[in-house]
């Protein structure tokens, strides 16, 4: 079979007007960006305000490998094989970070058959959305520095600078860095660091903010840091907020593209789900909720972190209510988490299979207990073989589950046709009774210890001491009812990413805090979970370059 960049770039793509129609948008409310890109302007979005909302159905996954488990590929196979059987569609995706695309994980349009397109543009600049996210952080990152250089009226505590910056490239050089060197025409030496740019709080506001005015609202809100007396210094204070937010005016705005199969497609906003919320924009969601019958998005790596969060803050804060689960499952994550090694994963192993099934079911009990009824999606890869899929499917007949394959990388819209019936028979039925997983009444230690408790199984929760003083702290000045966002490795429902399958009893080491006030959530970094990832030994920027032709190769 073709790569998915020749896959896509063999595609015939409709013009935007006619993928519009398809929602009933008129060619007006459209912003092109060329041909096959858009954006859906912000007059337009306001008049869908009264309109009700459709179904939204939210694809997870089991813990992946570090290839990940196709969560994005079942997003989109999904939305055509709900458009094959006459649904009214839209899909919602986050944009792909530039970190894994020249690392190690690939892009985030889909693959094979599955993709969203033109998938070379979502894939590396897109509409440029990244760039003015990562211009309006690190502005106000050089403002701060600025306003400290001109006298620090603020009197704001260097030692307790809060921001970093950020790029949206893996660079583990970065992680840690002193600025203002070389004399005082160059500002006051401190410790600073960068983050990737998908862990920016910049990213999490617009991803959460409903409108031009919220973003603002929000982006004054950042904690820059603190005073020498310990109070808290925000972004508005510093006069940041009205330049950051014209900056980022046009990224705020959903982008509109289209699958292979030209089902109308939202991808918008990109926050990782490891180290931030993993859910694309509300706004587009919204948008597409008050335009389709279904609603298809997806949230990051397993559902102990991307569902987590979607229910716990994206969900909170839009007020949504998910009407199914897709859990994405393959064979080859099943044997990962019964124990076989990596190079392993393409021989037959049933018993492997059984023993990873562990944490298929862990992820099954941890959506029920949101009140979102659930099918097991299994995405089929051509390794699998017929006894491994039986196991896979007996195992989820246990849990009152059903299982079903899906074979979209390879047929498309066709290979999800009996999961799209599912899907919508779940929907239709009107079994959701969602809720979050704690309320906003608990203490910021008691919402990090319900999710680690409850989703992860951890015996005890270690909260660093420093960590443990500025939740107190955060909690008497009012940010008590805000929600939790767990920084945690995706590989492990602990903090270990070696102990796979479905650990129970372990201690969860919470090492950092951070509070995102403009976001309105605190961040909790367990384990050796870094915020700024690097570069594996051979990065697919290596094999990534233009042919003759001036065309992109190695693009996956």
């Amino acid at each position: 079979m073709a790569s998915d960049i020749e896959i896509a770039r063999a595609a015939t793509l409709k013009p935007m007007p006619e993928i519009a129609a398809a929602l009933d948008i008129p060619a007006d409310a459209l912003e092109p960006y060329g041909k096959t890109k858009a954006k859906l302007s912000g007059d337009y979005i306001a008049t869908l305000k009264d309109r009700p909302r459709g179904k939204l159905i939210l694809v997870t996954a089991i813990s992946p490998t570090p290839a990940g488990e196709g969560k994005t590929t079942t997003t989109v196979g999904l939305g055509d094989g709900l458009a094959r059987i006459g649904r009214k569609v839209a899909i919602c995706l986050r944009e792909p970070s530039l970190g894994p695309c020249f690392g190690m994980k690939g892009g985030a349009a889909g693959g094979g058959r599955a993709q969203a397109v033109p998938m070379d543009d979502i894939n590396l600049h897109f509409t440029g959305d990244f760039h003015a996210i990562t211009a309006a952080h690190n502005l106000l990152a050089a403002m701060l520095d600025n306003h400290i250089h001109w006298g620090n009226e603020l009197r704001i505590d260097t030692r307790r600078i809060a921001l970093r910056r950020v790029l949206d490239v893996n660079d583990r050089s970065l992680r840690e860095v002193v600025t203002g060197l070389g004399g005082p025409a160059n500002g006051t030496p401190r410790e600073a660091g960068f983050d990737i740019t998908v862990a920016s709080e910049v990213m999490a506001i617009l991803c959460l903010a409903s409108d031009l005015e919220d973003l603002q609202r929000r982006l004054g809100n950042i904690v820059v840091g603190e005073r020498v007396d310990r109070s808290l210094v925000t972004a508005r204070e510093l006069g940041a907020d009205g330049a950051m937010t014209v900056l980022l005016k046009d990224a705020f705005q959903p982008n509109f593209v289209q699958t292979l199969e030209h089902t109308p497609a939202f991808i918008h906003g990109g926050p990782f789900a490891n180290i931030a919320h993993g859910c694309n924009s509300l706004i587009a969601t919204d948008t597409a909720l008050r335009l389709a019958d279904y609603v298809v998005t997806e949230a990051g790596f397993g559902a102990d972190l991307g569902a987590e969060k979607f229910f716990d803050i994206k969900c909170r804060k839009g007020g949504l209510s998910p009407s199914a689960a897709v859990l994405v499952a393959t064979v080859r994550a099943l044997k990962m988490n019964g124990g076989v090694q990596k190079g392993d994963l393409g021989a037959e192993n049933v018993g492997a299979v059984e023993r990873g099934c562990a944490n298929l079911g862990r992820h099954i009990d941890n959506l029920k207990q949101f009140g979102v009824p659930l099918v097991v999606a299994i995405n089929h890869f051509t390794a699998d073989t017929e006894a491994e899929l039986a196991a896979v499917k007996a195992f989820c007949a246990q849990r009152g589950v059903e299982a079903v394959l899906a074979t979209h990388w390879a047929d498309g819209g066709a290979g999800t046709e009996a999961l799209a019936r599912s899907v919508t028979a779940l929907a239709d039925s009107d079994e959701a009774d969602f809720a979050p997983l704690y309320g906003d009444e608990l203490s910021l230690v008691e919402k990090i210890e319900t999710v680690a408790r409850k989703i992860y199984r951890a015996g005890e929760v270690d909260i660093d001491k420093a960590a443990r003083v500025q939740l107190e702290r955060w909690q008497e000045a009012g940010h008590g009812r805000l929600p939790v966002c767990m920084a945690k490795t995706q590989y492990s429902f602990s903090s270990d990413p070696e102990q796979l399958g479905a650990p129970e009893g372990h201690v969860l080491k919470v090492r950092e805090v951070r509070l995102s006030a403009g976001a309105g959530f605190v961040v909790a970094i367990c384990g050796s979970i870094m915020t700024m990832p690097g570069l594996p030994r051979h990065p697919a920027a290596l094999d990534i370059r233009l042919n003759e032709d001036g065309e992109i190769e190695g693009l996956f």
